[in-house]
């Protein structure tokens, strides 16, 4: 893996009397001048911050960003912040050929993008996600096995009654190709290192929220969503391993199925994409915001996962 400004960056935690805007003292993106400009921007009514930022790539962390974006413009008038949810790779993509200020991933830049495209390239660890199978409302079934889920998603188990349910076909909901969270699931499920499935399931959706409304009016099927996707009015998430899918069981990996959420930019960032990025590490963000919308601050994670999947203690 490469040794440059693509690798992980390790966030160890949020010092409490940082300004609420330094983040965590991150470096690239424009150094000192991206401190000062977030600075500037913390300031209630004072802000001289203008431009534009524009991002594209995961949609499972799309509504922490939009949330965040809607706080930072609310303090600087003359910034405008707009996006989409497109898949991580198409994020990555974005970012790495200059069509958008911020790529957002679900995945580390260089699984996905050559070793040229990643050179110039800064990663900003903002947040942590689980990640985990979901069924149909009338699906017995609550508890699978790694084993099983890797049965199911590569079309070897077709049946509920195979893993313990009703007699009923399966009806498997994947995302496309380019999705983090299909990347993310199946290195948990498949083996970190191993290609994409060719299994495509019975459809393959475009977005988190298309697999939110398909499940919740499909009989039978199982699919996959982060955390902050979960809505127990309209399909059931379900164990892994005998483990609930829930933010604590994340924080040591006793829940496999997770992912660090990635924010990049270019080296040469321009002012207003370096301080909206030092605001996503600050305290107004990660302090309660990250939370509030279903995710998982850095600082409250015990092990790390690498670009490789290789999870180890901090």
């Amino acid at each position: 893996m490469f040794d440059h400004a693509c690798s992980r960056r390790q966030f160890l935690g949020f010092a409490g009397g940082l300004a609420a805007v330094a983040g965590l003292g991150l470096a690239g993106c424009g150094g000192d001048t991206a401190s000062t400009a977030a600075g500037s921007a913390g300031a209630s009514g004072s802000s001289s911050l203008t431009g534009t930022v524009t991002y594209d790539g995961a949609s499972s962390f799309q509504a922490l960003v939009e949330a965040a974006a809607e706080q930072f413009m609310a303090e600087n008038p003359d910034v405008s912040i707009t996006g989409s949810g497109n898949g991580s790779g198409t994020g990555l993509t974005a970012v790495a050929d200059g069509t958008v200020t911020i790529g957002n991933s679900d995945v580390f830049a260089e699984t996905k993008l050559e070793a040229e495209q990643c050179e110039d390239l800064v990663d900003h660890e903002v947040a942590v996600v689980g990640m985990g199978p979901v069924v149909s409302m009338n699906v017995n079934v609550d508890d699978l096995t790694l084993e099983q889920l890797k049965g199911i998603f590569s079309g070897e188990i077709t049946n509920w009654s195979e893993v313990g349910g009703d007699d009923a076909a399966i009806y498997v909901m994947n995302r496309k190709s380019g999705s983090g969270t299909r990347a993310t699931f199946e290195a948990a499920v498949f083996g970190a290192g191993q290609p994409e499935s060719t299994f495509k399931g019975e459809a393959e959706l475009d977005k988190s929220g298309d697999v939110v409304t398909q499940i919740g009016s499909t009989d039978n099927a199982i699919s996959y969503l982060d955390f902050s996707h979960f809505d127990d009015t309209k399909f059931k998430a379900i164990k892994v391993n005998g483990v609930e899918p829930v933010s604590e069981n994340v924080y040591d990996n006793s829940f496999p199925i997770w992912a660090t959420e990635h924010m990049y930019c270019k080296k040469d960032a321009d002012e207003v994409t370096t301080a909206f990025l030092e605001y996503m590490l600050s305290e107004d963000v990660q302090g309660s915001l990250v939370e509030e919308q279903g995710f998982i601050p850095v600082s409250q994670m015990t092990v790390v996962k690498d670009a490789d999947g290789n999870v180890t203690e901090k």
